[in-house]
């Protein structure tokens, strides 16, 4: 079965697209916008702040960085943070601060 046509040929002459072409202007100008995607020298400042991440990596953080450890705790006091509900392990970390400030030697 033959497809229909899904499109139509352009209404444009040749002339009318040369002279849209021509009377296109080369720059592009944006009094609001101070970046100049047309200015090499703004383009490479733009670029030079930007760093470059493989899929997977982490950007820059929020916060400060947590440090993975493997700890063993009770029975007892991990069901009862999981019983608290989702977001028990940062409450742990929580709880975990409170000590530390609380017991820190001056």
């Amino acid at each position: 079965m033959k497809r229909a046509r899904t499109s139509k040929p352009s209404t444009f002459g040749k002339e009318q697209i040369a002279a849209a072409i021509e009377a296109e202007p080369e720059k592009v100008k944006d009094s609001e916008c101070p970046y100049d995607p047309n200015d090499a020298d703004a383009v490479a400042k733009y670029w030079a702040k930007g760093k470059v991440r493989l899929p997977g990596q982490r950007g820059p953080q929020k916060f400060p960085t947590k440090v993975a450890v493997t700890v063993r705790y009770s029975a007892e006091v991990v069901e009862y943070f999981k019983s608290t509900g989702e977001g028990w392990q940062t409450r742990m970390n929580e709880a975990l601060q409170q000590y530390v400030k609380r017991h820190r030697v001056a």
